[in-house]
C-alpha cells in the first residue's frame, strides 16, 4: 500500500480537484475536519481580498460510501467562487520572484496568464484537502501535526507553546498560534509592508508527535523520510529553505554537542532521548521523538509597488504586473506544510504497516509496537 496524490485546477478556473490513492478501506472521513483545515489555510493576518471572496468547501465525489472509505481513489472537489479565467486579460510584464518569466520561456508563451493561473498558491487548497484526509488517518494512530510561526519580517515569536496548548488553540481557531507577546510586533511589520506596497516573509515550524520509530528507510535515497518531508515542504510556493531539528545551527557545533544521547527505561517505553537536535529522524528513519521541521517563506513576489521588469512582447522596460495578492502568508503556509507533511508521514505509515483496511493496518501496527517494546 502506498499513498499518492495529484491535483488539478487553476487559480480562477471553475474548481480545484485532488485525487488521493492508497487510503485504506474503513476510514470514516469527517468532511467538517477537512473544511476546517481549508478554513485555517485561508486565515491569518496579512491575507488579501481573495480570501474574502472564496469559501473553500470540500466535496468528496468519489471513494466513499456512507462517509467511509471503500479502498478506491478519493476525489475531492473545491469550487472557485472567483471563476473568471476565460475573461481575464493577457499579461506580458513578469513579476521578479514569480514563475512568470521562467514559465513563459519554458512553454514558449507570450501570455503570462497561462503560467500564473497554475503557478498560483491557490492550488495549495487541494494539497490541504488531501493532507486533511491523511491527518484523519494518522489520528487513528495517535499522531498529531501542528505548526506555529517562528518569525515574521525579522520579529521572532516567543518560545513555542507546549504541544497540548498548541493543539487546543488550533482546534478553537483557524488563526495560527503566534505567541501573544510578540504577535503585535509581527502584525505591525505586516501593516508597515502593506502601507508601502511591499510584502514580508518569515519562518514557521511544524511539529509531528507520537510517531512510532521505524518510519522511512535508509536503504534507498527516495525512501528517507527527512528527504521526502523536505521535498514536500519545499514544493510549497515561496518556500526557500527547510531544516529539520537543529538544522543549520549544527554547522557551528562539534559532534559531542549535537547528537542526542540514548537512554533506556523499561517503564518509559524503552529507548528515549533527553534532547532532540536531530528533529526526530536519524538515517532517514523516525526514532520515536517529535519530528521538528522549520521552513523559510520568502516575501510574496506580487507587490502593489512593483519592481522593474521587461515586457516580454515589446522587450521594453516596464513595471511588473500587479495582481491581487496577500502581504504575508507565513501562518497559512504553516498550515499547508502541516498537511503536506501529513501526506508524507501517512505514506510512510501505510508502507510500514501495509493493510488494505484500517483494521488490518491497526493489527500490524499494534504487533510492531509490542515487538519493539521487547527489544
Amino acid at each position: 500500500m502506498h499513498i499518492r496524490y495529484m491535483t488539478a485546477g487553476e487559480s480562477h478556473g471553475k474548481s480545484l480537484v485532488s485525487i488521493i490513492d492508497g487510503i485504506p478501506k474503513g476510514l470514516n472521513l469527517n468532511v467538517g475536519f477537512i473544511n476546517n483545515e481549508l478554513k485555517r489555510r485561508m486565515a491569518g493576518f496579512g491575507r488579501g481580498n481573495r480570501m474574502l471572496i472564496e469559501r473553500d468547501k470540500a466535496e468528496i465525489i468519489a471513494g466513499l460510501r456512507k462517509g467511509v472509505t471503500i479502498g478506491s481513489p478519493i476525489a475531492i472537489l473545491i469550487k472557485n467562487r472567483d471563476f473568471k479565467i476565460e475573461t481575464l486579460h493577457s499579461i506580458s510584464s513578469p513579476r521578479p520572484g514569480h514563475a512568470d518569466l521562467a514559465g513563459a520561456m519554458k512553454f514558449n508563451d507570450r501570455d503570462i496568464r497561462n503560467i500564473l493561473e497554475r503557478a498560483s498558491a491557490r492550488e495549495t487548497a487541494s494539497r490541504v484537502a488531501s493532507g486533511a484526509v491523511c491527518k484523519i488517518l494518522l489520528e487513528k494512530f495517535g499522531i498529531h501535526i501542528l505548526s506555529h510561526v517562528v518569525m515574521i519580517g525579522g520579529v521572532r515569536s516567543d518560545k513555542r507553546l507546549p504541544l497540548v496548548a498548541m493543539k487546543r488553540i488550533a482546534e478553537k481557531s483557524p488563526v495560527r498560534c503566534v505567541n501573544s507577546k510578540n504577535s503585535r510586533l509581527m502584525c505591525a511589520e505586516i501593516e508597515k509592508a502593506a502601507s508601502s506596497g511591499d510584502t514580508v516573509g518569515g519562518i514557521f515550524e511544524v511539529i509531528a508527535s507520537h510517531l512510532p520509530p521505524g518510519l522511512g528507510s535508509y536503504t534507498q535515497w527516495d525512501r528517507r523520510l527527512d528527504g521526502n518531508l523536505a521535498r514536500a515542504v519545499m514544493a510549497i510556493p515561496g518556500i526557500k529553505g527547510v531544516e529539520i531539528g537543529a538544522g543549520f545551527l549544527v554547522a557551528g557545533q562539534r559532534g559531542s554537542k549535537v547528537h542526542d544521547e540514548i537512554f533506556f527505561n523499561r517503564k518509559n517505553n524503552g529507548f528515549f532521548r533527553r534532547t532532540n537536535a536531530c528533529g526526530g529522524i536519524e538515517g532517514g528513519i523516525t526514532n520515536g521523538e517529535e519530528i521538528i521541521l522549520r521552513a523559510v517563506m520568502k516575501p510574496i513576489a506580487t507587490l502593489k509597488n512593483p519592481l522593474v521588469s521587461v515586457d516580454i512582447v515589446s522587450k521594453k522596460k516596464t513595471k511588473a504586473q500587479v495582481e491581487r495578492a496577500d502581504v504575508c502568508v507565513v501562518p497559512s503556509s504553516g498550515v499547508i506544510a502541516e498537511n503536506v507533511c501529513a501526506i508524507e508521514i501517512a505514506c510512510a505509515m501505510t508502507e510500514k504497516f501495509g493493510g488494505d483496511s484500517i483494521s488490518e493496518m491497526k493489527r500490524n501496527y499494534e504487533a510492531y509496537i509490542r515487538a519493539i517494546r521487547r527489544i
